[in-house]
């Protein structure tokens, strides 16, 4: 974001005021005084100075959306398809999405501008359980469903053991909800296409404790404190 916003965004002064403070030399980033007011910085990553001091703490936000299909991930596209930030309204449009969902699925997104939570729940280690709504072409067979808890063969080597609880098989089609604890690249398409049932729509509605329901697709809400402690298992 411009230099000019992420002072107003931290409270620090008026978005007007940032740029009399940026005339008269007064903000410094990483060691150096800005001179172009349309400078872009990252307040998780770039050292910002006011007549020497660091910025206050920014106002840490946490929020879920429900994305729609046909949404992507990313905060802007240069090809001009739909992203993420245009269904946000303007004061959370600074905010991060956490992991992503890719363009033709659904579901419970996090975004933040908390680095060190996205940080958490993005790395491997932490094995926090995401639930995705599971519509598939064709009745599944017992057997491919007890391999889909046991672990797939995909390029890049076994998923994890997961858990499944299936809803209806019927109409040529199978309907299950399935959980895992890694992120591979479209994991859940690819196990299902491996064993021969294509997608037909995939709906992430859990992640941990935190349920996509009762957001509709483009509805968003911020969290709780609590929700947050229980996300993340950490206190602050």
């Amino acid at each position: 974001m411009r230099i000019n916003r992420a002072l107003a965004l931290t409270g620090h002064c008026s978005r007007r005021k940032a740029d009399q403070l940026i005339e008269e030399g007064r903000v410094c980033v990483n060691g150096a005084t800005v001179k172009d007011f349309s400078l872009s910085v990252d307040l998780d990553l770039d050292v910002i100075l006011v007549d020497g001091r660091p910025l206050a703490s920014k106002n840490l936000q946490y929020m879920i959306l429900h994305k729609p299909k046909d949404v992507i991930t990313t905060c802007d596209d240069p090809g001009g398809r739909r992203a993420i930030l245009d269904i946000l309204p303007g004061h959370l449009k600074h905010l991060k999405p956490v992991g992503r969902l890719d363009r033709n699925s659904e579901g419970l997104l996090i975004l933040t501008n908390d680095g060190d939570l996205a940080q958490k729940l993005a790395h491997p280690s932490t094995h926090i359980w995401k639930t995705y709504k599971v519509t598939v072409k064709g009745n599944v067979r017992d057997r491919d469903l007890e391999t889909l808890v046991e672990g797939v063969e995909l390029s890049g080597g076994r998923t994890l053991p997961a858990r499944l609880k299936l809803i209806a098989r019927e109409n040529e089609k199978t309907i299950f909800e399935i959980s895992i604890r890694e992120g591979k690249n479209r994991q859940i398409r690819r196990m299902c296409a491996q064993l021969g049932y294509p997608v037909n729509r995939l709906v992430r509605v859990a992640i941990g404790r935190l349920q996509l329901k009762p957001l509709a697709p483009g509805e968003w809400r911020l969290l709780s404190r609590e929700e947050i402690e229980k996300l993340c298992g950490v206190r602050r």
